[in-house]
């Protein structure tokens, strides 16, 4: 009962994030003034970036092999891009007002665009190296309340052969194509249903050219 009266809090207060950057929260809860020194000089040095749309380009590379279990304890392994040609990775934490907000928008996204080639896939950054119970219930719960039908992963060990490490705010999303390869741009901080699917369509059509 404690556990679902927080996750109802979180659903219905915002603002609780201690940063907001683009729609998005810093990872950390105990946020800087070097976070903000940090995320200032970032906004300079690469203006047009942010001018993008909060968006980057992305180095490529590929996920490699992993094996990371969702919430309800069903594994995935890299084979999980094969039979999609986008596969859409949101990164988020369960405290991240913006990351819940849009998450009923990415469910909508993912059915929408299932005929098309495409999944969506949630990484539930706070039980990276952590993977605590009453955090695993909330991401659970935070399914149920959201009506999201995609998976929340775990991370491994690995933290997805790296990619995960290093993120210093969330929601990030980035995608892979169905050999499991990072492609076209990393974008940080949540969006609109509408915006994610002029995103999404950009994207798969990058990947079948």
């Amino acid at each position: 009962m404690i556990l679902r009266k927080k996750l109802l809090q979180a659903l219905s207060i915002l603002g609780m994030c201690s940063v907001i950057i683009a729609g998005g929260c810093a990872s950390g809860e105990d946020s800087s003034s070097k976070l903000k020194e940090d995320a200032a000089q970032e906004e300079k040095a690469d203006q047009e970036v942010l001018d993008a749309g909060g968006s980057e380009a992305s180095d490529g590379g590929s996920l490699g092999e992993f094996s990371m279990e969702d919430v309800n304890g069903e594994t995935y392994t890299q084979e999980m891009f094969a039979d999609h040609d986008l596969t859409m990775i949101n990164v988020f934490t369960t405290w991240c007002s913006p990351c819940i907000r849009e998450i009923p928008d990415l469910e909508k996204l993912s059915k929408e665009m299932e005929d098309q080639g495409v999944q969506v896939v949630g990484i539930v950054l706070d039980v990276a190296g952590n993977a605590d119970e009453e955090t695993i219930e909330k991401a659970k719960l935070l399914a149920e309340k959201t009506g999201a039908a995609y998976p929340f992963l775990i991370p491994d060990a690995g933290y997805l052969n790296g990619r995960l490490a290093g993120i210093s705010a969330v929601p990030e999303t980035f995608f892979a194509d169905k050999e499991g390869n990072i492609v076209g741009e990393t974008y940080s901080g949540s969006r609109s249903f509408e915006d994610w699917k002029g995103i999404v369509e950009k994207e798969l059509e990058g990947v079948r050219q």
